[in-house]
Formats: structure tokens, C-alpha cells, sequence
């Protein structure tokens, strides 16, 4: 009768394993297909815009699809795997959205705003994880060559008047990183806001919000944190509550 009995709890408890496993699955699918699907909304909204205006909001549609996959995956495919792809996904998304960033300036300041974005892209691989010393060797080796193409011809162009703007671009772009910092930190310390929720890009003083979060409380009190850093001069946010 014992025997009996513990292979029947044996069964029942493998049943509902399964069950839960391909509810997870379920949930993780029609999360990827949301997210996929906001993507080609926000992507196709971006056509209204010119330029290097245009492909910057196509790369930020794709830094949050790829945020909120990783989402997804952390909440039903949280194996070690599944969660390193997607934070690998989120890295090269937001990597891309840096340099197209970066292509805004020029001269020294556009080299320094590129070699910062190469160093975040590094980092959050390594945090992912998934970084070797022969893909970050081969990496080194493929920017060099553009980078010091880029500086050769920057520097041929540039005018004694450009250097000087150069310069006070970088002051500025140092001043952002600050500013960033600073929102960050806020962030990390209210008991409200999640800090890994929300993604902070600062241009010229302008604090650009990005991500999805609980709610809407969540979204103001971001909001309101980033308007009292010092050297703020205006707070965007694209902030989007999770349904």
C-alpha cells in the first residue's frame, strides 16, 4: 500500500512540474510576441522622423523589445543560458543605440562619446558574463581601424573654431555622464523606483527615460527624482507601465 501510494504522489508531483513548466512556456511566448509586436509599432512610428533622428529611434524600439525579452525570460525561462543570451541581445541593442548616438558630434567628441560607448558594451557583456579575452581581442583590433580612420579625417577637417567646440562638447558630454550618475544613484537608493528598471540617457542636460515598470507611481516618482539633480535642464520620459 506505501508503495502504492508513493508512486502515485511521485506522478502527481511530476504532472504538476509539467503543467507549471508549460504554463512558463506559455507565458514567456506571448510575452516575447508583446514585445516583438511593440517593436514594429514603435519602429513603424518612427519613420515620421528624419535622419539620424529616425535611426536612433528605430535602435531605442530595439534596446526595449530586448529589455523586455530579458524581462520575460528572467520571469519564466530563468535558466543561466536563456537569461545570458538576452542580457547578450540587451548589450549589442543598447551598444548600437550608443553609436548612433555618437554620430550626432564630431571630432574629439564624437571619439570620446564612441570609446565610452564601446567601454559600457564591454562591461555589460563581462556582466553578462559572456565575454572572452579573444572576442574583446578581435573587437579591439576591428574598432581600432575604424576608430583611428575616423580620427585621421576628423582631424584633417577639424578648424582651430572646431577644436574649440569639440572641446566644450566633451566638458558637456562629461557633465551628462554626471548627470547620469547622479539619476542612478537616486534611483538606487528610493525604496519606490527600480533601479534596473529604468534606463537613463542624458544629452546637453536633457535626462531621457526609458523601460517598463509596475506603475505608474513607479514612472513619476523616476521622473520626479531625475528634476532635482543639479545641471538637469528637462526630464523626456518613454517610461511604459507593464500590463
Amino acid at each position: 500500500m506505501k508503495k502504492i501510494l508513493c508512486i502515485s504522489l511521485a506522478a502527481l508531483f511530476s504532472t504538476s512540474f509539467a503543467v507549471a513548466q508549460a504554463a512558463d512556456n506559455d507565458a514567456y511566448k506571448a510575452a516575447k510576441d508583446k514585445a516583438e509586436s511593440d517593436y514594429k509599432v514603435a519602429k513603424d512610428n518612427c519613420k515620421s522622423l528624419k535622419g539620424n533622428a529616425e535611426d536612433i529611434c528605430k535602435d531605442e524600439a530595439k534596446v526595449a523589445e530586448a529589455r523586455a525579452i530579458l524581462d520575460a525570460t528572467r520571469q519564466h525561462q530563468n535558466t543561466a543560458k536563456d537569461v545570458d543570451k538576452a542580457q547578450r541581445k540587451l548589450a549589442d541593442a543598447e551598444y548600437d543605440l550608443a553609436k548612433e548616438r555618437c554620430d550626432d558630434m564630431s571630432g574629439s567628441a564624437k571619439s570620446a562619446c564612441k570609446s565610452d560607448a564601446k567601454s559600457a558594451h564591454k562591461t555589460a557583456l563581462a556582466n553578462a558574463g559572456t565575454t572572452s579575452t579573444t572576442a574583446v581581442v578581435a573587437q579591439d583590433a576591428r574598432e581600432a581601424g575604424t576608430n583611428l580612420a575616423n580620427t585621421t579625417r576628423d582631424a584633417a577637417a577639424d578648424t582651430r573654431a572646431a577644436t574649440r567646440e569639440a572641446t566644450a562638447d566633451t566638458r558637456t558630454a562629461m557633465s551628462d555622464t554626471m548627470i547620469t550618475t547622479k539619476v542612478k544613484a537616486e534611483y538606487a537608493a528610493d525604496p519606490l523606483v527600480k533601479a534596473m528598471d529604468v534606463h537613463v540617457e542624458t544629452q546637453k542636460g536633457i535626462v531621457m527615460l526609458s523601460g517598463f515598470v509596475p506603475s505608474k507611481a513607479e514612472a513619476d516618482k523616476a521622473i520626479a527624482l531625475a528634476r532635482k539633480i543639479e545641471g538637469v535642464q528637462e526630464v523626456k520620459s518613454s517610461l511604459q507601465i507593464k500590463k
